[in-house]
């Protein structure tokens, strides 16, 4: 049986509609009016493995914050649902992914404990912000914030290096992406936990 769940969120700011199917093939599309976000929004779904269709209008013109930590949610409120009950899956999954001169560590436990450690840095100059146009890098963190808080999960995301911050950001979307990949899958029956529950 797939996993699967859809989600469709509207507030005064946003209005989404999105699915999710976890045992996919990776085939991803989104479209939130943020050409670099829906860029890495498709990198997510790509490297974790999910099938992910997400749309969302938002008050852009007021700002892009609003958009980003509202997919943030929806998409981790799906991903949450569509786990269950995680009966069998990894549970804990860690890598580090490179993209040139970028090193992104990620570790994950799909704890059922929402929280997030967040150490990247950028380096903020004109040269380095052509690399996300109308995205501002400081909504990654925004974004998964909400996106553990949602799914209830622990992420931890850290650079070992970089300097381009297109580089930093998208290997740190891979990097989840492929920690996700390893933790949703399922190597056994019972939820992997000694207090039976996640």
């Amino acid at each position: 049986m797939s996993r699967f769940a859809s989600r469709n969120r509207e507030t005064k700011e946003t209005k989404i509609s999105l699915a999710v199917e976890i045992d996919g093939t990776g085939e991803a599309g989104a479209s939130t009016g943020l050409p670099f976000f829906d860029h890495m929004l498709s990198q997510l779904g790509k490297h974790s493995g999910m099938n992910l269709a997400i749309e969302c209008v938002g008050d852009l013109e007021i700002d892009a914050h609003h958009t980003v930590e509202d997919v943030g949610i929806a998409l981790g409120e799906a991903v949450r649902e569509a786990l269950g009950d995680k009966a069998g899956v990894r549970r804990f999954a860690s890598n580090m992914v490179p993209l040139d001169e970028a090193l992104v560590e990620v570790a994950l436990d799909l704890s059922g404990r929402p929280f997030l450690v967040y150490e990247v840095d950028f380096a903020f100059d004109d040269r380095n912000l052509i690399g996300t146009p109308g995205f501002d890098p400081q909504l990654a963190e925004e974004f998964w914030r909400a996106f553990a808080m949602a799914a209830m999960f622990t992420l931890h995301i850290r650079t070992r290096s970089g300097r381009n911050t297109h580089h930093i950001i998208e290997a740190s979307f891979k990097g989840v992406a492929r920690a996700l990949r390893d933790a949703v899958r399922v190597e056994g029956t019972g939820v992997p936990s000694t207090k039976g529950s996640l």
